[in-house]
């Protein structure tokens, strides 16, 4: 409804680097001047007063009620969306500038009390909603077009008829969340609080994760040796967490009348389960030409008999420690978006000269990136830390493809604009792919273009078979769950059963590697989330495949299928491209593109 984003991790969030020209900061005041603007303070009475009459007028009576009085509670509930998002994205969006600040994070937590109180009369309409006939809404639906706009809104509500319980304990349910929320929290604590001696200095658990990519390979060693010890000795916490958690899930889904673990995050991704079976499947099979075949010439590479698990990620001997400063990264995402189309490049423009990019690295900023579409009348935001290496301009292509992507779905109004997750990074992969090719086209030796077929090789094996993996482990921990607890041997047991296979031959793994599951936050947080990184991969890279081959249209297609947002179900907004991804095919001819960019690799060691 109105959620914040969730920065992601990255990496390599550090100190700034000098010489990067000038980096552009956000201006919020177009979502509000200040904590204390006097329209803050109007939207927020307007917020209370609008969100007690809503259920006042509807609450109980929502099976009465004709189809322009039907329509006339849609768009007061759109509305109430909008002024709730507005406001927590100007609270939102100021803090991840400045976590550090007390003001901003106590302003952040008033506005989400405010709001959470305002807004917990209008649990009813969902509940209510739920209850009504098919026929009764069908009938509603013929009366009103401009109601009927709103039918994928209420068909993603009913997808959980089928599950839901009583109000009474739905509401039991709801209060009882705090339980789980609490040992989610203990997990964050416990991550946050771990400390890392590497060589003499003591590090976060982000420090440490970032030596992995260290060119120093004796520095690796020694921070992947610490996170083993360290996770080994806190082993027991992170098994009691999701023991605890897998345990809360499977009641929960046992009341409702889920037939799998994974039956929920299905209902919300808006995805047959034979369809992310049919993504699993194949990207399991295709382990040995992927994933397999890449680390064993990145082996070679390395000069390695062996590889361990901290040179998975090791940059290669050849690469050119260059910095891109923000000019030439602006000039870079802009040519390659305009290259496609110049609308593409006129939808990003004004990112960059509008204050919409938060750019720079700095003291007490959020780590990460992420694109904040905020409210559907205003514009989204981008936040990067932006430290001029090469992966970082394709972090900026990959956000402002998210932003685009927002831009273009706003028109479909507050309800239905947002994508589902397993289709939300179709333009933000899509932009990333335009950029790669921009530059691996600009590329002047044979050198610069290995380092970066290879550095887009492993995004892609991180992307889609490292989470297709983590994805089995976390389907073989919640099946194991369901008979009885789980001792920590047993869960790293399960985590070793998917690593080998994924990884492949080209590696040996030291003692401890088998706790590396304990620090993976979606599995505490979003279980089953993970998979829809794979999905949203192979989705782009078969489309990417139609692009290459000069599809008749294929930008107004494009844009077409942007501009839809939540509107259309998957099947619909793939059909114009001649693409299905309930078709096991599907996933072979984005996967198909992974094994090219290797053949080539390949090649050039001829």
């Amino acid at each position: 409804m109105f959620q914040l984003p969730f920065p992601v991790r990255d990496a390599n969030a550090g100190s700034g680097a000098k010489n990067l020209g000038n980096l552009p900061e956000w201006d919020l005041s177009d979502l509000y001047t200040s904590e204390d603007a006097p329209e803050l303070k109007r939207d927020l009475d307007w917020l209370e007063e609008a969100c007690a009459s809503f259920a006042a007028d509807y609450e109980g009576k929502l099976a009465g009620i004709d189809a322009a009085e039907f329509l006339n509670c849609v768009l007061r509930n759109e509305k109430i969306n909008q002024i709730a998002g507005r406001i927590m994205s100007f609270a939102g969006l100021r803090y991840y500038q400045l976590t550090t600040d007390a003001g901003r994070a106590k302003f952040l937590s008033d506005c989400q009390e405010r709001i959470t109180n305002f807004t917990t009369p209008l649990v009813f309409f969902t509940l209510e909603l739920n209850r009504l006939e098919d026929d009764h809404l069908d009938n509603l639906f013929a009366q009103s077009a401009e109601l009927a706009r709103y039918k994928p809104v209420f068909d993603r509500i009913r997808a959980m008829k089928p599950h839901q319980l009583s109000d009474e304990l739905e509401k039991f349910l709801h209060d009882l969340g705090v339980v789980g929320d609490a040992w989610e929290r203990m997990f964050d604590e416990t991550i946050a609080g771990l400390e890392f001696d590497v060589n003499g200095e003591t590090l976060g658990i982000e420090g440490t994760l970032n030596l992995l990519t260290d060119p120093d390979r004796e520095q690796r060693q020694a921070a992947a040796e610490e996170l083993a010890d360290v996770f080994t000795r806190n082993v027991k916490t992170f098994a009691r967490v999701h023991n605890t958690q897998a345990k809360e899930k499977e009641i929960v889904d046992r009341w409702r009348g889920m037939p799998t673990p994974q039956t929920g995050r299905h209902l919300s991704n808006q995805v047959e389960p034979e369809v992310v079976e049919a993504l699993r499947n194949a990207v399991v099979n295709a382990y040995p030409k992927l994933s397999h075949r890449y680390y064993e010439l990145k082996r070679k590479w390395l000069g390695l008999e062996r590889m361990q698990v901290w040179d998975r990620n090791a940059p290669l001997p050849m690469e050119d420690p260059r910095i891109v400063d923000w000019a030439q990264a602006e000039t870079m995402v802009m040519d390659a978006y305009t290259a496609f189309d110049p609308r593409m490049g006129e939808l990003a423009k004004p990112f960059f000269s509008d204050g919409w990019i938060d750019a720079a690295v700095k003291p007490g900023k959020a780590p990460g990136a992420f694109a904040h579409p905020t409210v559907t009348n205003v514009h989204p935001y981008v936040m990067l830390n932006y430290l001029g290496k090469p992966r970082d301009v394709m972090t900026l292509a990959h956000e402002l493809g998210h932003g685009v992507h927002q831009v273009l779905a706003a028109d479909q109004g507050e309800m239905l604009s947002s994508t589902p997750l397993t289709l939300a990074e179709t333009a933000s992969v899509f932009g990333e792919m335009l950029t790669f090719r921009k530059m691996l086209e600009n590329a002047k030796t044979k050198t610069e273009r290995k380092v970066l077929l290879a550095g887009k090789v492993e995004d892609m094996i991180n992307t889609v078979v490292r989470q297709i993996a983590f994805y089995d482990f976390e389907c073989k921990l919640h099946d194991a769950r369901r008979g009885g607890e789980l001792t920590p041997d047993d869960i790293n047991a399960l985590w070793m059963s998917v690593q080998a296979e994924s990884l492949g031959p080209a590696f040996d793994y030291m003692d401890g590697y088998e706790t590396f599951w304990a620090y993976i936050p979606h599995f505490v947080h979003s279980p089953f989330y993970v998979y829809a990184y794979a999905f949203g991969d192979g989705l782009v890279n078969a489309l990417y495949a139609v692009y290459e081959q000069g599809e008749a249209g294929f930008e107004d297609k494009y844009f077409d299928m942007l501009k839809a947002g939540g509107s259309k179900h998957h099947k619909e907004l793939l059909a114009p491209f001649g693409l299905d991804a309930s078709d096991p095919a599907f996933w072979d001819k984005g996967l198909s593109m992974i094994s090219g960019f290797i053949d080539e690799l390949e090649a050039m060691e001829e």
